[in-house]
C-alpha cells in the first residue's frame, strides 16, 4: 500500500508486477561507452562520484551495475554486490574486473530484491531509476535493505532541463518539462521532475545531505566544438548548483537511510525473491527452506530472476 502523502505522480496504476527493461545480450557498454562518444559524460559522472561516495564502508550494493563501468570508482568498500537483471551485462563485468573475491554478481529484479533486511551500509543506482515504470516501488526495495543511517548514492533523469524547457518553449517536443508527473520519452525510458523525487524519497525515510546537477553540456555540438578538458571542468564547476536549482539532465543525490531496521537474521545474507525466506549461506545454488525453489549459481553468478509466473 502506497502512504497517503506520496505525491500522485508516482502513484501506480499498473494492476500486474511492473515491466522490466532487460539488456540481455545488449551491446550497451560497447557501443554506447566503449566508443568515446560519451567520453564526456563518463568524465562528469565519474566527478560526481568522487563528490558524494565519501569513506568506504563494508557491505555496498550497486544496483544496475551492467559492466562495471562505475565499479572501480566505488573505493575500497570491502566487498560490492554487482546487480542487474542482464546476465551477460554481469559476465562482461566479471570479464572486465577479474575474479577479485571482493565482488559478488547477482542477476535479480530490483522489484524483487533477494536480500534480508537492512544487509547493506552502502548503495550506488545510477543511470537505472530511468528505467522502473513504478520508482516507489524501485526505492521502497532498496530502502528494505538498507541498514539505518546508510548512505546511497541515486542518479535521475531530470524532466526539468535546461534542454528540455529550450525544446518546449520553441514548440520541439510535446510533453511539458513543468509538469510533476514522469515523461516515458521512449519504452521504459523515464524523466522525473525534481521536485517530486525529492518528495518521494522524504516519504521512504531518505534524507538528502548533497545534490548535484551534472551533465549540463550533453548535446553533440557542443561536446565536438569545445576542448574535453574544459567541458568537463565547466561541468565541474557548475554540479555544485544542484543544491538550489536542478536544470541538468542528470540529478545526483547523496542520501542517508532514515529510521530503524528490521532484525537480520543471524549470518543471513540472500533471502528468497519468491517468498521472502533467509536462504542457507552457500556458494552455489540454492534451495528455499520455504517455498522449495531452487536459485542457479553459475559461472560465479547468482541467478534470482524471477519468472513471470512468479512475479505477481
Amino acid at each position: 500500500m502506497l502512504p497517503n502523502n506520496l505525491p500522485n505522480a508516482f502513484e501506480s496504476t499498473m494492476s500486474n508486477y511492473p515491466p522490466v527493461c532487460d539488456y540481455t545480450d545488449s551491446d550497451y557498454q560497447a557501443s554506447f561507452w566503449d566508443t568515446g562518444e560519451r567520453r564526456y559524460e563518463d568524465a562528469v559522472e565519474e566527478i560526481a562520484l568522487q563528490r558524494l561516495m565519501g569513506d568506504p564502508g563494508h557491505l555496498l550494493l550497486e544496483l544496475g551495475a551492467g559492466a562495471g563501468r562505475n565499479t572501480l570508482r566505488y573505493g575500497a568498500w570491502k566487498r560490492i554486490v554487482l546487480l542487474d537483471y542482464s546476465r551477460t551485462q554481469l559476465e562482461q563485468a566479471r570479464e572486465r574486473l577479474g575474479e577479485d573475491p571482493r565482488f559478488v554478481y547477482v542477476a535479480a529484479d530490483i522489484y524483487k530484491l533477494p536480500f534480508v533486511n537492512g544487509l547493506f551500509d552502502g548503495a550506488t543506482m545510477i543511470r537505472t531509476l530511468h528505467h522502473m515504470a513504478d520508482p516507489y516501488a524501485a526505492l521502497a526495495s532498496v530502502q528494505r535493505v538498507l541498514a539505518g543511517g546508510a548512505r546511497f548514492v541515486l542518479e535521475f533523469a531530470n524532466k526539468r532541463n535546461i534542454k528540455a524547457i529550450a525544446r518546449y518553449f520553441l514548440g520541439k517536443q510535446t510533453w511539458n518539462p513543468f509538469t510533476p508527473d514522469p515523461v516515458e520519452f521512449v519504452a521504459l525510458n523515464y524523466n522525473f521532475h525534481p521536485v517530486q523525487m525529492r518528495k518521494l524519497l522524504r516519504s521512504l525515510n531518505f534524507k538528502i545531505e548533497r545534490q548535484l546537477s551534472v551533465s549540463f553540456f550533453r548535446m553533440n555540438f557542443l561536446k565536438r566544438r569545445i576542448p574535453h578538458r574544459l567541458l568537463t571542468g565547466m561541468d565541474k564547476f557548475l554540479q555544485p548548483s544542484g543544491k538550489w536549482l536542478q536544470l541538468a539532465p542528470s540529478i545526483f543525490s547523496r542520501l542517508r537511510r532514515e529510521g530503524i531496521t528490521l532484525p537480520v537474521a543471524h549470518n543471513s545474507f540472500f533471502a528468497c525473491p519468491a517468498c521472502g525466506q533467509s536462504l542457507p549461506d552457500a556458494a552455489n545454488t540454492l534451495v528455499c527452506p520455504g517455498c522449495k525453489k531452487v536459485w542457479e549459481y553459475r559461472e560465479g553468478i547468482y541467478d534470482f530472476r524471477l519468472g513471470e509466473h512468479d512475479s505477481h
